[in-house]
C-alpha cells in the first residue's frame, strides 16, 4: 500500500488551527442577564461549583488506573448479577476530555420534555454509536467507538481500530461484525430501506468497500481519494439520526430473513421497529442510558447502561445520573408552561420550540423553575434561510428566478436591522447568507476570512432604490400601470412564499416581514402554507416556488465540503430541500448509465425529476470545482477551491439568503445540575443548529450530575 498517512493514534490527535472569529453570543448573553464526591469512588476535596475550563482536549486522555461505578451497579456486582466494572468496560475506555468537567456524584433522575415519544430528538442526547466524535464545536475530530485510525498515502483507504472489549447494553460483545451486519444485511440488502450514506460513495459515485479483517479492524476502500472521511464519521449520532453505521447483530438477526426463515415479505417493517432502541426497550444500545419503559405518545424512562464504554478522567463509569424521565408534550405553549412551573430539569430550546422571544417570560418565573439560562451560539451562518426553487416548473417564472439581479434585488429590499431587532433581539451579525464563519475554510488564513466577509456583505445592504433599479434592468416592471410589477413578457408575476404549515412562530414572523418588504418594491407577494408531508415531493417536482424561514438549517460543522449541499446542488438525503433540487437529482446520475437512460425523458417526468444545468450555468461551474475539491487531499488547496466556489455565489448569487448569523439559542439547566457547559466553556460558544454536530450529545450529558442527588 506504500507509505501511510497517520491520523489519530491513542496518544496523538488531529488538531485544527484556533478560530479567529469571535462569537457574537457574548453580546447576546449580556442582553438577557437580568462538592464532596460520593458513591463508590475515592473521596477527594470538593471542587468549585463551576469550572472555568474552556474547550476539550484533542489528544486522548490517559486511561485511569482504577475504575469506579454507581452504587446500584456495585450492589449488583456484590450480588453476583453483574460482572465487575473492569470487565464491563473496554480495555481502553473513552475518557471524556472536556476541560469544564468536575468530578461528579452518582444518583438522581433527570426530567426532560420532548415533542413526541417517537421523535428523533431523544437520540440527540447520546453520542454512543458513532465511530468518531466531534470536539471543540466541530473544530477537531476525536475518537469514539474507534480509538484510532490511519489512511494510505492518497487517502483512498481508511483503517479504523475499534476498542477491545466494547459491549452492548445487554453485555454481549460489540465488534466490527456489527458494522458489517449494518453494511451487508441492511445497506446492501435491496429489500431493506437503509441506503449507503454519502460518505461511503467515492467521488465517482461508486460504493465503497467495507471489510473486517478481525473483530477490531474495519477497512474502508474507495476508488478515488476520500479526504473527508474522518469528518463524516464524526457527523450525526448515528443509529437512526444520520446513517446507522453499527447495529446489534446478535439481537437483530432474529428478524432478518438471511438468518431466520418464515419472516414473510413485510420483514423489513418489523425489523425497523425492533432496531429502534428509542422505542423498543429490548433492543441493545451503546448509549449511556438504555430505554426501560415506553408509553407511546406519553412518556418514556431511560436507565443507566451498565456497559457504557465512557468514563470520567477520574475513572468513574458514566453516566452519573441514574435515570431520565421523559414527558411528551406536542403543544409548544403547554411545554413552555411546564418549563415555567419547574417540571423539567434541562431544556434544549429548539427541541420544544422555545426561542429568544420566550426569554423574558422564562426569566420572570425563575424562582419557580430554578433553571439557569444558557445562550449557546447557534452556529448558523444565516439565522433564517430563504431560497427560491431555481428549478420551479413554470418556465417564465423560472427564468426570472434564475436571474441573479432578481435575487439580488430581493436581498437588498430586506431590512435586516429591523428583523435583527424584532426576531433576534439585536444579537448576531447581519448577513447575506453564508456558511458559518467558524468553519475551518474561513479561518485557515486571511484570504479565507476575506472571501467569507465578501460573501457575508455582498447583498446585505438595505437599499430599496437599488432593489427597484435591479428589477427594472431585467424587465420586471409595472407594464400595465396597476402598481404591481409583471414578468418581462407582461404576464403576471406572483411571488409565493411557500412554508411548511407547522413552521415555528418566528418563521411566520419573518415571512410577514418578507411580504412587507417585497410588496414595497412593487411585487405581488402571497404566503402559502404547505402540509409538511407533501413538502419534499412537491419541492423536487418543481411545484413549490420558495422555501421560507427555515430557522434551523443544516449548516457545515467543520469545513464547507463536509456539508456542501448549500454551496452546490449535489444529490444526497439532505439536498431535497435546497435551492436547485432537479440539478441535485441530476448530480446523482451524471456520468452514469442512468444519465443516458433518461436522456429522452422530459426533466419533470423523470423519477425522480432531474435536470441538467444549461451550458455555462453557475451550477455547472460549481460542479467542476466541487469535483476537484472532494478528492483534494491537500487541505489548503481544497479550501482554495471552496473559495472559488464562494466567488461564484458572490458574483451570481445569492442562491440562498440569510438574515442574522451567530444568534444565540436558548438552553436551560437546573441550578443544581453540574457539568453543563456555559457559553464561555465552549470553544466557539456552541454549535447548536446542525444535527451533524449533535447537541447536547457532543457535550456528553452522561457527565452531567446532581450536586445534591438526594433532592432529585
Amino acid at each position: 500500500m506504500g507509505g501511510r498517512q497517520t491520523g489519530h493514534r491513542p496518544n496523538s490527535g488531529i488538531s485544527r488551527r484556533a478560530f479567529l472569529y469571535a462569537s457574537a453570543v457574548g453580546a447576546g448573553t449580556a442582553l438577557f442577564t437580568a462538592c464532596t464526591p460520593e458513591g463508590s469512588h475515592d473521596a477527594e476535596p470538593s471542587r468549585p461549583k463551576a469550572k472555568v475550563g474552556k474547550g476539550s482536549q484533542t489528544k486522548p486522555l490517559p486511561v485511569p488506573p482504577r475504575f469506579h461505578e454507581a452504587p446500584d451497579l456495585a450492589e449488583m456486582v456484590k450480588a453476583g448479577t453483574l460482572p465487575p466494572v473492569e470487565e464491563r468496560l473496554p480495555a481502553r475506555p473513552y475518557v471524556v476530555p472536556h476541560n469544564w468537567l468536575e468530578r461528579g456524584k452518582y444518583g438522581g433522575t433527570l426530567r426532560l420534555l420532548i415533542d413526541n415519544t417517537a421523535s428523533a430528538v431523544m437520540k440527540e442526547y447520546m453520542y454512543g454509536h458513532s465511530p468518531l466524535r466531534w470536539l471543540n464545536d466541530a473544530v477537531d475530530v476525536g475518537p469514539g467507538l474507534a480509538e484510532s485510525w490511519e489512511a494510505n498515502a492518497d487517502q483512498s483507504e481508511w483503517t479504523l481500530h475499534f476498542r477491545e472489549g466494547l459491549r452492548w447494553s445487554d453485555g454481549h460483545p460489540c465488534t466490527t461484525a456489527d458494522v458489517m451486519f449494518w453494511w451487508e444485511d441492511m445497506v446492501l440488502d435491496e429489500n431493506h430501506p437503509e441506503v449507503a450514506p454519502a460518505e461511503l460513495r467515492s467521488a465517482r459515485g461508486t460504493l465503497a468497500t467495507l471489510s473486517a479483517p478481525d473483530e477490531l479492524t474495519l477497512v474502508i476502500g474507495f476508488d478515488t481519494s476520500a479526504p473527508l472521511t474522518l469528518f463524516h464519521l464524526a457527523n450525526w449520532v448515528k443509529a437512526g439520526v444520520g446513517p446507522t453505521w453499527i447495529a446489534p447483530k446478535h439481537y437483530l438477526r432474529r428478524f432478518h430473513p438471511r438468518y431466520t426463515d418464515g419472516l414473510g415479505e413485510a420483514w423489513a417493517e418489523t425489523f425497523e421497529q425492533r432496531r429502534n432502541f428509542a422505542v423498543n426497550p429490548e433492543c441493545p444500545t451503546l448509549t449511556g442510558w438504555r430505554l426501560s419503559s415506553y408509553s407511546e405518545g406519553r412518556a418514556m424512562t431511560w436507565e443507566r447502561n451498565p456497559y457504557y464504554w465512557c468514563v470520567s478522567p477520574e475513572g468513574d463509569q458514566l453516566p452519573y445520573i441514574d435515570r431520565i424521565n421523559v414527558t411528551a408534550v406536542d403543544d409548544r405553549e403547554v411545554a413552555k408552561l411546564k418549563v415555567q412551573e419547574g417540571e423539567t430539569d434541562y431544556v434544549h430550546g429548539p427541541f420544544i420550540g422555545l426561542g429568544l422571544g420566550d426569554v423574558s417570560t422564562l426569566q420572570r418565573t425563575r424562582t419557580r423553575h430554578r433553571l439557569d439560562l444558557l445562550l449557546w451560539n447557534s452556529g448558523s451562518g444565516c439565522g433564517s434561510l430563504f431560497f427560491f426553487n431555481l428549478n420551479y416548473k413554470d418556465e417564465p417564472v423560472r427564468r426570472v428566478l434564475n436571474e441573479p439581479k432578481f435575487r439580488q434585488a430581493l436581498s437588498h429590499a430586506i431590512d435586516r436591522s429591523e428583523i435583527q431587532k424584532a426576531v433576534f433581539f439585536d444579537t448576531g451579525v447581519k448577513t447575506t447568507g453564508t456558511y458559518r464563519f467558524q468553519a475551518t475554510d474561513a479561518t485557515a488564513d486571511p484570504e479565507g476570512r476575506q472571501v467569507f466577509e465578501r460573501w457575508r456583505d455582498s447583498y446585505v445592504a438595505y437599499d430599496t432604490a437599488k432593489a427597484k433599479k435591479l428589477l427594472d434592468e431585467i424587465g420586471v416592471v409595472d407594464s400595465d400601470g396597476d402598481g404591481v410589477r409583471e414578468l418581462p413578457d407582461g404576464s403576471p408575476l406572483r411571488i409565493r412564499l411557500d412554508q411548511t404549515a407547522d413552521a415555528p412562530r418566528d418563521g411566520h414572523q419573518i415571512a410577514d416581514f418578507f411580504v412587507k418588504y417585497w410588496r414595497a418594491i412593487g411585487l405581488d407577494v402571497v404566503r402559502n402554507p404547505v402540509p409538511p408531508a407533501q413538502w419534499s415531493v412537491k419541492w423536487q417536482a418543481g411545484e413549490l416556488m420558495s422555501y421560507t424561514a427555515w430557522l434551523y438549517p443544516s449548516m457545515p460543522v467543520h469545513e464547507c465540503m463536509v456539508s456542501p449541499e448549500l454551496l452546490v446542488p449535489v444529490g444526497n438525503a439532505l439536498s431535497a430541500a435546497f435551492w436547485a433540487p432537479l440539478y441535485a437529482n441530476y448530480d446523482m446520475i451524471r456520468n452514469t448509465d442512468q444519465e443516458k437512460e433518461v436522456a429522452e425523458v422530459a426533466p419533470y417526468d423523470r423519477r425522480p425529476p432531474s435536470m441538467r444545468p444549461p451550458p455555462g450555468d453557475p451550477v455547472e461551474r460549481l460542479w467542476r470545482l466541487y469535483d476537484q475539491a472532494k478528492v483534494e487531499t491537500d487541505t489548503l488547496k481544497r479550501y482554495q477551491l471552496v473559495w472559488e466556489m464562494i466567488k461564484i455565489h458572490i458574483a451570481e448569487g445569492p442562491f440562498y439568503m440569510g438574515l442574522v448569523a451567530d444568534s444565540p439559542v436558548v438552553a436551560m439547566a437546573h441550578e443544581d445540575l453540574g457539568n453543563v457547559p456555559r457559553p464561555e466553556n465552549l470553544h466557539v460558544g456552541g454549535l447548536i443548529c446542525p444535527w451533524q454536530h449533535p447537541t447536547p450529545a457532543a457535550y456528553d450529558p452522561e457527565a452531567f450530575f446532581w450536586r445534591n442527588p438526594q433532592d432529585h
